[in-house]
């Protein structure tokens, strides 16, 4: 443990280098040549591996380790009991390991674990379709993983826990120390309630790139991510195009034409992402055989009720006066006898009433018919 502890102090996250170091040499190797750095690892630079070993100087996991203990942390590497195996998808970009905050296993909620992320100046619009989603997986027992920002991860977190239900926020930097700031009470709930994940060592601050690199464990822990409202360059595409590399479900939910915070959204929907509108949709993707989202339909009309022939001499009457059973037979494509029979029982519902010979609509039919037709 207190090798890996190390190199997380010592290498930045997704470190596709020190990924195939340890894989190659083993921890132990990889730790012995940082601390004496007189030996350098293959493929660095002269000014990076002096870099490394300046910061292999610095190190020291037993602080590490009792800063996270003081936090209410721990330390989880490959291997582990609680170890979640889909992150080894990444490769050598795999984290070395993960800080975990929050009593659950990481490695049983990740099993049944959707993402939900999106642009941080989300709209009212946003907010509302993020928090409605992940109540909506919450409660249908999916775990709500996202990024703890502003805007849509928020969202996604207070909806799920707002549903009684499990989340995890994914952060890029070190679990004790909350970003954003206005998000302390928020993750500090989560840690209570849920997972707060980290692959920085405490004390760590985020930067631009890390949280690039902190959306890959986001795609690689679930088994499909949602975006909700994403501008053309939010940085919550990455997590969407990390899902995709790793064969992932990638999806998107539909925002208005003229909003730029959804043209990202829509660009992805114009690719391999799936168009999805609520939980049932997004569970039908990524849940087991059989877990099927209702059928889309419009209201069910008191007229679609009735057998195909007697709503085709239904159609048939005009709607500003009385005709005789021969004009509407003749309308309706039917026989004047067939008209008849299926006038009478149009009568026996109260659509239709009898004008001396002819035969008029009621108010009834009228309503029935107009909400049924199509305004174009």
């Amino acid at each position: 443990m207190f090798g890996r502890v190390f190199l997380g102090r010592v290498l930045e996250p997704g470190d596709e280098f020190g990924g195939r170091w340890v894989r190659e040499f083993g921890v132990g190797e990889v730790v012995r040549r940082l601390r004496a750095g007189r030996e350098p690892l293959p493929g660095v630079s002269g000014v990076r591996w002096a870099g490394l070993v300046a910061r292999a100087a610095q190190a020291d996991p037993a602080r590490d380790l009792a800063a996270a203990a003081a936090a209410g942390a721990r330390f989880v590497r490959p291997g582990d009991a609680e170890w979640p195996g889909q992150l080894d998808d990444l490769g050598d970009a795999r984290p070395v390991g993960l800080w975990v905050r929050g009593w659950p296993s990481l490695r049983m909620w990740a099993l049944r674990s959707v993402a939900v992320v999106g642009a941080r100046a989300c709209t009212e619009y946003g907010t509302h379709v993020a928090a409605t989603l992940a109540a909506g997986l919450a409660e249908q027992g999916w775990v709500v993983v996202s990024g703890g920002a502003y805007g849509v991860d928020g969202a996604a977190h207070r909806g799920a826990l707002a549903a009684h239900g499990a989340t995890v926020a994914v952060l890029a930097c070190g679990v004790d120390r909350p970003y954003p700031r206005g998000h302390a009470a928020l993750i500090d709930r989560i840690a209570e309630q849920g997972l707060v994940v980290g692959e920085l060592p405490p004390g760590d601050h985020p930067t631009p790139s890390r949280f690039i690199l902190r959306n890959r464990v986001i795609a690689a822990l679930t088994r499909g991510t949602v975006v909700v409202e994403a501008a053309g360059r939010s940085g919550s595409l990455a997590t969407a195009r990390a899902a995709q590399r790793l064969g992932r479900f990638t999806m998107g939910v539909p925002g208005p034409v003229t909003s730029a915070l959804s043209a990202g959204v829509h660009e992805l929907l114009r690719g391999e992402a799936t168009l999805v509108t609520d939980a049932t949709e997004v569970v039908e993707l990524v849940g087991d055989m059989g877990e099927l989202a209702p059928p889309r339909r419009g209201p069910v009309l008191p007229r679609d009720l009735l057998a195909p022939a007697a709503r085709s001499v239904l159609a048939a009457l005009p709607g500003d006066r009385a005709a005789g059973a021969e004009e509407i037979a003749l309308e309706a494509r039917t026989t004047r006898d067939e008209a008849i029979a299926r006038l009478y029982e149009l009568r026996a519902v109260g659509y239709v009433e009898r004008h001396g010979d002819g035969w008029k609509l009621t108010r009834q039919a009228m309503i029935s018919v107009r909400s049924g037709r199509h305004p174009c």
